[in-house]
């Protein structure tokens, strides 16, 4: 009687990916995934076009002066950039806390436990 070992190191031509990609816990990694991104994609596509619009309709909001030289269209466009970094802290945050655990044992189940 033999005991066999799990494989060990990068998956071979006989995985079935079909199953794998249709299994619980690849549609939970996907659900988390799509439950991030879509609302936040959104979310920075109507900033950036709320921007743009003001930009192009609005321009004496936007050259409202603040203090000294610095006008709200200004201050909106740096906040662009804010956002953008705002938005990658918290896809970081978020695939360290729901997503990098489901692909881990993903990857574990079809590699096996040695790396």
């Amino acid at each position: 009687m033999s005991i066999s070992e799990p494989a060990v190191g990068p998956p071979g031509e006989d995985v079935d990916w079909k199953t794998i990609q249709s299994g619980p816990e690849f549609q939970q990694l996907r659900r988390r995934l799509r439950t991030f991104v879509f609302p936040m994609t959104a979310l920075f596509l109507g900033w950036y076009l709320l921007y743009v619009v003001l930009a192009d309709y609005a321009h004496g909001f936007m050259s409202t002066k603040l203090v000294g030289n610095i006008n709200v269209g200004l201050v909106l466009g740096l906040l662009q950039f804010v956002s953008t970094f705002v938005i990658t802290g918290l896809y970081v945050r978020h695939a360290n806390r729901h997503l990098d655990p489901v692909a881990d044992k993903i990857r574990e189940d079809i590699e096996g436990d040695g790396k």
